[in-house]
């Protein structure tokens, strides 16, 4: 089960992310997080597992590990090729 841990939200929206939860995270001193809402909940995610995502859901899609730079040629030479 997850450790839970009370945080309180000051008036202006500030809140402290306590040092456990800064250490789950990665981060060491300032950094960026990328923070979701989910239903009634909002989940904290560190930038690098967040790449770590996206960089997975690329690959369960790409076709011939081609970059994004192929794919904008390969779809400019698709649409030259299509009837106006």
């Amino acid at each position: 089960m997850a450790e839970q841990i009370e945080v309180r939200i000051m008036p202006n929206g500030r809140m402290v992310l306590p040092k456990a939860a800064r250490a789950a995270l990665g981060l060491a001193g300032a950094g960026v997080i990328a923070v979701s809402v989910e239903g009634d909940e909002v989940k904290l995610t560190s930038m690098a597992a967040s790449i770590r995502k996206a960089q997975a859901l690329y690959q369960a899609h790409v076709k011939d590990d081609q970059s994004s730079e192929d794919f904008l040629e390969a779809r400019k030479a698709e649409a030259a090729r299509e009837p106006v």
